[in-house]
């Protein structure tokens, strides 16, 4: 059984937010671009201004993103730490899993 470490419960609004196919490109597109505008972000897609924001507030309420007025526009950008926070919460569950084909790995050699 997946022991639930304090360190992961903390990556639960983070991965709930990452497992809608609009934030991951959201969060995809400001990795690669940096900082945009709601308009530039989405550009070329097929959301409303408004249904863009919902999906930002929730990235930035799973602590993702954070914004800043740049005159009238706000800018919303990508939390480094967050995805820090990502990585680190899945190099536990992988050490993990490790562990669990280890044991499995010597318990068949053990008993052919």
């Amino acid at each position: 059984m997946l022991r639930q470490s304090p360190d992961l419960r903390r990556a639960v609004p983070l991965f709930g937010a990452l497992g809608d196919p609009v934030r991951m490109r959201i969060v995809a597109r400001l990795c690669g671009s940096g900082p945009l505008s709601i308009a530039s972000i989405a550009k070329g897609g097929r959301i409303s201004r408004q249904g863009m924001t919902k999906h930002l507030h929730v990235l930035e309420s799973a602590g993702l993103l954070a914004a800043s007025k740049r005159g009238r526009e706000q800018i919303w950008q990508i939390k480094p730490e967050a995805l820090a926070e990502a990585q680190h919460s899945l190099g536990l569950i992988a050490s993990q899993w490790e562990g669990a084909l280890n044991r499995l790995k010597a318990f068949v050699e053990r008993n052919p």
